[in-house]
């Protein structure tokens, strides 16, 4: 953060190195860049459909939460994914209620990703899969025990750059990453306590950095507390190392959101999580992650009020909404979309249609 007293040091130093022959430029240039580092705003904000511009990117949908669902929607972006595929999902903490599914992905995995393996990192915060150690005990209880769990960061972490980025020019992910050719974010869309909600884009940001040093560089300011890092600039350092990673896959890349056991509190809360009072949606997916967001966020709002306050209240209040038009400022991609409906001889239809009949609270749909 920039405050007056660092302004006016940063305006001494450049001020004292002008006088260097060859100085000056790089003076102001490193001052510019100091001025320029502040987070943007509207993170609190909905912006409704008919107040976006720009183009269109395709979101499939179905209403068919099952392995049979997922399979079906994954065939219909899985036309660039090719070679060894890194699926990216949360494995969650140990007997964590709300996860995807193993059943699900094990078919996934077995009838059309057969060379593949999950993909995870270490985390930030001290718990049961902060060490490698801990996290493969994790796993096992879980039941990740049918496919390959790479632990991206078991030896360390690469950089990746990030074009474009404001806080970051390169970051730290998962030293595996780079040996695979494509990239699967298979996401189960729900709330976060910093973030807001966690679809594709906290998925790859916070799930690719090693945790060690790449979550430290999303979470904490030099010199600061662990987590010094909140609300809009919470959401672009995050959404920053998703651009890293998907700038790297380039098209070789694809997004799912599994809307399903809808809680306002992440993955990594496991047992601890707060009840589920969203009803659920079904599964959307995308060769777009801004799209793939912003469709699943569209159609939280799309619900009865009575059924969507817990979790629309949870974005708005952590300013994660940030993410999506940081996304958008980034090209990442493009928050307008048609939804193609899977169920229905893939016709087009609107976000209210697909949640047309959803009411009341949540219902469990088993495994």
């Amino acid at each position: 953060m920039i405050t007056r007293r660092n302004f006016v040091k940063l305006a001494g130093a450049a001020a004292a190195l002008a006088v260097i022959p060859g100085c000056s430029d790089a003076a102001k240039k490193e001052e510019k860049n100091a001025v320029d580092k502040k987070a943007g705003t509207g993170g609190d904000k909905y912006v409704p459909f008919d107040k976006r511009d720009g183009e269109s990117s395709v979101v499939y949908f179905t209403r068919d939460l099952s392995a049979t669902g997922l399979a079906k929607i994954f065939d219909k972006v899985k036309e660039n994914l090719s070679g060894k595929v890194a699926i990216k999902l949360h494995t969650g903490e140990p007997n964590g209620p709300n996860i995807i599914p193993r059943p699900w992905v094990r078919n996934l995995m077995e009838t059309r990703l057969k060379n593949s393996a999950i993909v995870e990192t270490n985390t930030y915060y001290n718990g049961a899969r902060f060490t490698t150690e801990d996290h493969k005990k994790t796993l096992k209880i879980n039941g990740w025990t049918f496919a390959p769990v790479d632990i991206m960061d078991a030896d360390g972490a690469v950089t990746m750059p990030v074009p474009g980025g404001k806080w970051f020019k390169e970051i730290h992910v998962g030293k595996t990453l780079p040996r695979y050719d494509s990239f699967l974010a298979l996401t189960h869309f729900k709330g976060h306590t910093m973030g807001g909600f966690g679809g594709s884009n906290k998925n790859i940001g916070i799930g690719c950095a090693d945790g060690k040093i790449g979550k430290k560089e999303i979470h904490s300011r030099p010199g600061e507390g662990q987590w010094s890092v909140d609300k809009e600039e919470f959401m672009e350092r995050m959404t920053e190392c998703t651009r890293a990673v998907t700038s790297h896959f380039k098209k070789k890349i694809a997004f799912i959101n599994v809307l399903r056991n809808m809680s306002v509190s992440c993955d990594c809360e496991g047992t601890s999580a707060a009840p589920v009072t969203v009803p659920n949606i079904g599964i959307v997916a995308s060769l777009d992650v801004l799209a793939v967001d912003q469709a699943s966020v569209d159609m939280v709002y799309a619900l009865p009020k009575d059924s969507n306050h817990d979790l629309t209240e949870r974005m708005e209040s952590r300013h994660g909404l940030r993410q999506l038009s940081y996304m958008k400022e980034l090209k990442m991609g493009n928050d307008k979309y048609k939804i193609i409906d899977i169920d229905n001889n893939d016709k087009e239809i609107s976000v209210e249609e697909a949640v047309k009949g959803i009411s009341g609270k949540w219902v469990s749909d088993g495994e």
